[in-house]
């Protein structure tokens, strides 16, 4: 794989092959722990006919023993910059498209492609290009993170180019993404901030509290106005106070929010992710990459929007001033992480990372879960939590028969 413009990484070998495999008669995936929505189900399948599951196997149907594997839903991604050496913020539609391929082959078959922040003309020309590889079904849509967010909390975010959000220019990139607006991250105590959030929750489009220096009570308010989800909760916002709770007190309290976890061990101490986990409930909770060029490819220099990054020991950071600079993180070792170091069960983390996230984007009803009717968007892992298989739209993108 060659090297993209503004990485220098190495890259690394598939394990896998990189082609999808058509499914070409229909499947039963058989013998395995199998997650759905009411707990798992143990020695079961999964019946593939086509693109969907079904819950009826034809006569001439494939049988593939997974015996003891886990069969889980495809995982979901809301907060994702890139991976493969491609930027999805800045890259070609190939280097898009092959940064979405690298999160596809760890397991994440539906994904939203975040931007970082950049001047407006350069957003809207952004808007429009990952709108059209959103059209054509390779990306669920669009996440603007930036420029609507706060000096103070900006994290790998270029401070020259940040602006309040201003309603007239956050319409302006709905408009671009001719329908394929999904979430903007906003600072809602930002001037124009509440009513942002008022036009966004009107367009349909996800509020994100986030890169915020918002106090508890604005945090309150900007939920008030429709705000739905906390953009990383913990990271770039400030910390729990016991006289000044700030944001998190006002997201983790409140039913109507899910917050977005990044599970790398390097953004969150587990204790953290329990605090999560205890206030909000499996059910609020959406574990996300943030992933930048880097995810699946490997240390080194890169660029995020206008600014430098390296990448050392998986750990991205500003090359000026050191900050977080997203992660190296795909969701098969959050996934992970979260059932063998976090101790989180196996049904709630599927939760957070299939279900939960389908919803917000209102596609639960084909996606998120194994049930009949819903996309063959599937995982398979072996005893140890370790990819095996992916399938996506019922073609296998890794072939358990090959890996």
């Amino acid at each position: 794989m060659a090297t993209p413009s503004g990485a220098r990484g190495t890259a690394r070998p598939a394990t896998v092959n990189p082609q999808p495999a058509t499914a070409k008669a229909p499947l039963v995936l058989s013998g395995a722990n199998v997650v759905m929505p009411t707990g798992t189900v143990k020695d079961g399948s999964v019946i593939v006919n086509g693109t969907r599951i079904t819950s009826t196997a034809p006569e001439n149907a494939q049988v593939i023993d997974v015996t003891d594997h886990w069969l889980l839903p495809g995982f979901v991604d809301i907060h994702n910059h890139g991976g493969g050496g491609a930027s999805f913020t800045s890259g070609t539609p190939d280097d898009v498209v092959t940064g979405i391929h690298t999160h596809r082959l760890h397991g994440t078959t539906t994904l939203v492609a975040s931007t970082v922040t950049g001047d407006m003309d350069f957003l809207i020309q952004r808007a429009g290009l990952l709108s059209e590889l959103a059209e054509q079904g390779d990306v669920a849509g669009i996440h603007f993170e930036g420029p609507f967010i706060s000096p103070c909390r900006k994290g790998a975010h270029s401070e020259e180019l940040l602006r309040d959000p201003d309603p007239a220019e956050v319409r302006k990139l709905i408009d671009a993404a001719r329908g394929q607006a999904k979430m903007v991250t906003l600072a809602t105590e930002l001037p124009g901030g509440i009513d942002s959030v008022r036009l966004l929750a009107e367009h349909g489009v996800i509020a994100a509290i986030g890169h915020t220096d918002a106090t508890y009570e604005q945090t309150v308010e900007a939920i008030e106005a429709g705000a739905t989800v906390a953009t990383h909760l913990f990271n770039a916002m400030p910390t729990l106070g016991h006289r000044s709770p700030g944001p998190i007190a006002a997201l983790l309290e409140d039913d109507r929010i899910t917050v977005e976890l990044i599970n790398d061990g390097t953004h969150l101490h587990p204790a953290s992710l329990q605090l999560a986990f205890h206030h909000a409930g499996a059910s609020r909770v959406a574990f996300i990459t943030d992933a930048m060029d880097a995810a699946g490819f490997g240390d080194g220099r890169y660029m995020l929007g206008p600014l430098e990054v390296e990448v050392s020991e998986g750990v991205a950071r500003l090359v000026e001033g050191g900050s977080i600079a997203g992660s190296t993180l795909t969701l098969d070792r959050a996934f992970k992480r979260a059932v063998t170091i976090d101790r989180l069960p196996v049904e709630d983390t599927v939760t957070a990372l299939s279900a939960n996230p389908a919803r917000l984007l209102g596609m639960y009803d084909t996606i998120g879960s194994l049930e009949p009717g819903k996309y063959a968007d599937l995982v398979i892992l072996d005893t140890d939590f370790e990819l095996k298989g992916v399938m996506r739209r019922g073609e296998w993108v890794v072939d358990p028969q090959l890996a």
